[in-house]
């Protein structure tokens, strides 16, 4: 779904444990992903947040734990997409992390590995990485 502006938006968890940030993938992609996604029409993001990683995750986010991390975007004519925007929060969870319908595949990446991400998850990596919390 897109805001005001038109500009595509997803709202993702950013999970880091030991150093590793959570990853996923969906069927039929080769890159991985921050888990979430649109917003339904009046959600807000804790509302989209706690929906989206119970669907693809089978966990249950705490919304009274979440922090916003970072919005990021890329711009217009990206080679990638574009326009796109990402609004990022940290946040804990109870239960099991259990892939579940258009999720194929969980990982724990390293810095390292920013390069089989999409360009605006890549973002999100260098910011964990500048603030210290993914080596």
């Amino acid at each position: 779904m897109a805001n005001d502006g038109g500009v595509p938006e997803k709202v993702a968890w950013v999970l880091v444990r030991d150093a590793r940030v959570l990853v996923t993938r969906s069927h039929g992609r080769d890159r991985f992903y921050f888990p979430g996604g649109h917003r339904e029409p009046g959600e807000s993001d804790g509302e989209t947040l706690v929906r989206e990683i119970d669907e693809e995750l089978r966990t249950a986010i705490d919304p009274g734990s979440m922090v916003h991390f970072g919005t990021f975007e890329i711009g217009e004519g990206h080679p990638e997409h574009g326009p796109f925007r990402m609004i990022c929060y940290t946040a804990d969870h109870h239960g099991e992390l259990i892939p579940s319908r258009e999720i194929t595949e969980k990982a724990w990446f390293r810095h390292a590995d920013r390069d089989r991400v999409s360009a605006v998850d890549a973002m999100v990596f260098d910011a964990l990485h500048e603030a210290g919390r993914l080596p």
